[in-house]
């Protein structure tokens, strides 16, 4: 678990980066920030912040969209993986689980988890043994190991999408809207596994998530992206307690509770438009 007292190393840094798509869209505007080893770092805001695009930067997947980094630097152990194509990230340590809970429908759930360890040269042995760690934390994974994936529900799709990115032993996990689509319940579900991840497994993951209330409770540290850029950040703890974070990311003032049509209204603070 990360220790906020101690200084940490610093496994993914992105320096000041801008993407385009199609050569004149310009999405991403500037964002700069950190994953340290062994943290929970969330990145939050609302559609269009520019959450997914930043994620598919790390992980070389803008190509496919017509879109491309033009500035700045995405550096991982100090090393720039700008170069590296998604398979090669994965060797890496560095594995991306989509929007979306994608699966291969018409495979089994075993099936899709063992397409995760696909880069793996450590033997059928050590790939067993991750099987079982994966079943350990999904259990509902192992009663339905010989279904087939795409008549499983929304909530059991996301943890073999999940645990399909464990199967690689990555080092550091990149997880786009774990709680889309998916009952409170299942979500409080889904985020108390990541938890036990990160303590018990020594995995970091930079989580992208609307649902900044239950992203900012799991994570060590956010950065809240508009528009394309970073307005905010800091230790999850503090985030939590920020009156605008409060009024334009939880609903809440001063004055209570608001619901999400009040805070749209309100103008957000001048320096936040900066």
């Amino acid at each position: 678990m990360l220790d906020a007292g101690k200084t940490t190393e610093t496994l993914l840094e992105i320096n000041n980066i801008e993407v385009i798509y199609n050569h004149v869209i310009l999405v991403l505007k500037g964002v700069s920030l950190n994953v340290p080893k062994g943290g929970i770092t969330a990145l939050l805001g609302g559609n269009g912040a520019g959450k997914t695009t930043t994620l598919k930067a790390i992980s070389n997947l803008l190509h496919s969209e017509r879109g491309e980094v033009t500035k700045g630097s995405i550096l991982y152990r100090g090393n720039p993986i700008a170069a590296l194509n998604p398979a090669e990230l994965v060797n890496r340590g560095v594995i991306q689980v989509m929007e979306g809970r994608h699966c291969f429908e018409h495979l089994t759930v075993e099936e899709n988890l063992l397409t995760g360890a696909y880069t793996r040269k450590d033997g059928k042995a050590a790939i067993n043994q991750a099987l079982d760690m994966v079943y350990t934390y999904f259990p509902r994974l192992r009663e339905r190991r010989k279904s087939q994936a795409g008549y499983t529900s929304g909530g059991e799709q996301q943890m073999v999408a999940i645990g399909r990115a464990l199967m690689s032993k990555p080092e550091t996990i990149l997880l786009d809207e774990p709680s889309m689509g998916l009952a409170p319940q299942l979500v409080e579900e889904i985020f108390g596994i990541v938890k036990d991840l990160n303590e018990k497994e020594g995995v970091s993951f930079l989580l992208a998530e609307q649902n900044t209330n239950v992203a900012l409770r799991y994570s060590h540290y956010g950065y809240i992206l508009e528009s394309g850029r970073v307005v905010m950040d800091g230790p999850a703890a503090d985030l939590r307690e920020n009156p605008d974070v409060k009024e334009f990311y939880l609903g809440m003032s001063e004055q209570g509770r608001k619901s999400f049509r009040d805070v749209r209204s309100y103008r957000r603070r001048k320096r936040w438009l900066n």
